[in-house]
């Protein structure tokens, strides 16, 4: 490979670098919001299997709290003489969200609640509130704790960005002290089995039972991972009656309903929606949940090892890397639209594949596959459209030039090989005095040199379109230039009974540039006039000073054109209706090459037409910087 081929390359993996890198570090800073819209529309999409619950709920429900008065505080009673009769039908565990740190106005109330709280001997856990800013724990009373020295927490941990829960902390401290999550401890009594924290990967362990930890989405930091091990929980919908609820008043009014907690963890907490504590959750969007039903739904997971956990951040960079260079591969081995069909699939993949994942349980993040799908998309894209098309581009121009050139052959150069292939005919067919033949030969000599001309005229053309050639810088006497080109232009105008007027032109008329170039243009002009004008006629030619530019004009009296097609004439391989009608032979190309001949030398061609009335051609050229005399411009 060549350097530039080196180079190129190297700038296009530089590029996909790039985008590869902002598409990670972007989503890891900034990708959180985008992340949870993604998490919060695969969530309900993708609900487990059913299960056997193996929890219950003990509801004070707006029916509790209407039945008897006095609000949460006033429920120990009736809550003593429910856990009496469900501790008769012999549950697993018992977990209580509710706030014990205060007496209540009966002391035998509270009296009944800690005797009931007594009938659960190691199955109960009770919850500790933390309080001033997190630095405190409340725990419930001495009577209370008396039979249960467990205590938990019911926090949940709402993302910052808008407030939902996804996950709990399954650890919280406060000073030295640190209390399991209610779910944790209700799995650790209805197992049997203490809770074992390993340092190691951050996981929890009840028995034989491993919760494992995030990786990136949640505690992107390994001390907030160690602080609070928060876990994504599999949150039911709120129509779901996966998780049997029973309203403490139907206990209370239907004693037969205790048989519904035997063997089961029974969680105690509010649901009224007039005390509050309650949450969004994925699988809630719009109706919020309860903290009792989060920590019941939350122990499901644990119990049914229904875990969603974030990929290793090794996979993020790793899918990342493959979204962009696969990115990077459709423009670099496709072209056209099968690249950019193999980039929309590039950019497809990055959104479906964190689903796939999450069908499986695992958390990639969405911010991270689209960005690095999107960014290398358009990376490759861009590149392929500015450097590779524009190579793409360069190259057809080069194809175009070269059939311009055989096209310019084809037209410019037939008349000398006629003139030269018809005087050798005569030479070798008839026999000719040696006058005669002399005269051949010189035309013939004269016109090879013609032709030899007309091919460094083409090639010179060709360098200076492609940028390859310089201008000549010549002092070019103009009236010297256009005698040149009458005098080439004779034989074909008598042929047509032509007349060429030529209006006189000062000496001191000077261009600079390129000699044969300029007489080149001229006399294309010129032929053209004679080619296209009816017998009969007359062109004329004139040239005068106008300021600081030079104008030399060609006016025939022949077909004319109309507006339209003059603004068309100088493009290459146009021609006219009348001019193909006319019988002449020609292409197209001559005028465009005057035209390019004109502008590299810093010029304009003007066109004046009128069809039926004939053409006036005009090459608008600067004067060469030298003192004239005011006599000699003409208006």
């Amino acid at each position: 490979m060549d350097p530039r081929g080196w180079k190129g390359a190297a700038a296009y993996i530089g590029l996909l670098g790039a985008a590869f890198i902002v598409a990670v570090v972007g989503s890891w800073r900034f990708g959180g919001p985008l992340d949870n819209a993604a998490y919060d529309y695969m969530f309900p999409r993708n609900p487990p299997k059913s299960w056997q619950a193996g929890s219950v709920l003990l509801a004070i429900d707006e029916a509790t709290l209407t039945a008897y008065p006095g609000g949460v505080p006033g429920m120990r009673e009736p809550l003593a003489r429910g856990l009496t009769l469900i501790a008769a039908a012999g549950p697993t565990a018992v977990a209580v969200d509710i706030t014990l740190a205060d007496h209540s106005l009966s002391t035998a109330a509270d009296q009944a609640l800690a005797s009931a709280f007594c009938m659960f001997p190691d199955k109960l856990v009770l919850n500790g509130e933390l309080v001033e800013g997190g630095r405190r724990w409340e725990d419930p009373i001495a009577e209370f704790r008396a039979c249960s020295p467990r205590l938990g927490h019911a926090h949940s941990q709402p993302d910052a960005d808008d407030s939902r829960t996804r996950a709990i902390p399954l650890v919280k401290r406060a000073g030295r002290s640190q209390r399991y999550a209610l779910a944790l401890e209700a799995f650790s009594i209805a197992q049997g089995r203490p809770v074992t924290e390993h340092s190691s990967d951050l996981s929890l362990q009840v028995g034989s039972d491993v919760i494992p930890m995030p990786d990136a989405r949640f505690g992107r930091l390994r001390g907030e991972i160690l602080e609070n091990r928060p876990m994504l929980v599999r949150f039911l919908s709120p129509q779901s009656d996966l998780i049997p609820v029973v309203s403490l008043k139907q206990l209370l009014d239907e004693p037969g309903l205790a048989s519904r907690f035997t063997k089961k963890v029974v969680f105690v907490g509010v649901t009224a929606a007039s005390a509050g504590d309650r949450t969004m959750t994925p699988a809630s969007r719009y109706v919020p949940t309860t903290g009792v039903v989060i920590h019941a739904e939350a122990f499901e997971t644990i119990a049914q090892r229904l875990f969603i956990t974030d990929v290793a951040p090794l996979w993020v960079v790793f899918v990342s890397l493959l979204l962009v260079a696969a990115a990077g591969a459709a423009f670099h081995f496709l072209a056209g639209w099968r690249a950019y069909v193999a980039g929309a699939a590039v950019l497809v993949a990055g959104q479906v594949i964190p689903y796939v994942f999450f069908t499986q349980g695992r958390v990639l993040p969405f911010s991270a596959t689209m960005s690095a799908a999107w960014l290398g998309a358009i990376a490759a894209a861009t590149y392929y459209h500015l450097v590779v098309r524009r190579k793409w581009l360069a190259e057809q121009a080069a194809r175009t030039r070269y059939q311009y050139a055989v096209h310019f052959v084809t037209h410019e150069m037939r008349t000398p090989l006629s003139a030269i292939q018809g005087s050798s005919e005569l030479m070798t067919r008839f026999p000719l005095t040696e006058e005669k033949r002399k005269q051949i030969a010189l035309l013939i000599n004269s016109e090879s040199k013609r032709l030899a001309r007309m091919v460094e005229i083409f090639l010179n053309v060709e360098r200076l379109s492609a940028g390859q050639m310089e201008l000549k810088r010549e002092s070019i006497a103009v009236n010297k230039m256009v005698d040149a080109c009458i005098e080439r232009t004779h034989p074909l105008a008598e042929r047509k009974h032509i007349e060429i007027h030529l209006k006189p032109i000062a000496d001191n008329l000077l261009l600079t540039g390129d000699r044969e170039l300029m007489e080149y243009a001229c006399y294309n002009l010129l032929t053209n006039a004679v080619k296209y004008s009816p017998q009969h006629t007359a062109v004329s030619v004139s040239g005068w000073k106008d300021g600081a530019l030079i104008r030399i004009a060609v006016k025939d009296q022949g077909m004319g054109m109309d507006q339209k097609e003059v603004r068309q004439i100088f493009q290459k391989f146009y021609r006219t209706r009348k001019a193909e009608q006319s019988g002449e032979a020609g292409t197209g190309i001559g005028l465009s090459i005057v035209q390019q001949i004109v502008e590299q030398h810093g010029g304009e061609i003007e066109v004046a037409s009128q069809p039926g009335v004939g053409s006036c051609f005009t090459l608008v050229l600067p004067a060469a910087h030298v003192a004239e005399p005011a006599a000699a411009e003409r208006s």
